[in-house]
């Protein structure tokens, strides 16, 4: 589960403008956002820095919570 499109609209950000930023398609972003497409570490940052550009002031543990499962099994 991400956080993408909450902390999106939460700072009042279109996701037009989001995905110009990143370089991408509206399908890939909207993919990524509704969690059917899972981005790799690469993306995820992408996606943070852009968020952050844009002015969402958002950390990557803020946009893509870790999950507390595999945590509690380390």
């Amino acid at each position: 589960m991400n956080h993408i499109a909450s902390l999106r609209k939460g700072a009042g950000i279109k996701q037009t403008d989001l995905r110009q930023v990143l370089g991408w398609t509206q399908a890939r972003l909207s993919n990524y956002e509704s969690g059917h497409r899972t981005p790799g570490l690469s993306e995820c940052r992408a996606i943070t820095a852009a968020l952050n550009r844009l002015g969402a002031k958002c950390t990557l543990d803020d946009v893509f919570p870790p999950d507390v499962d595999l945590q509690q099994a380390a």
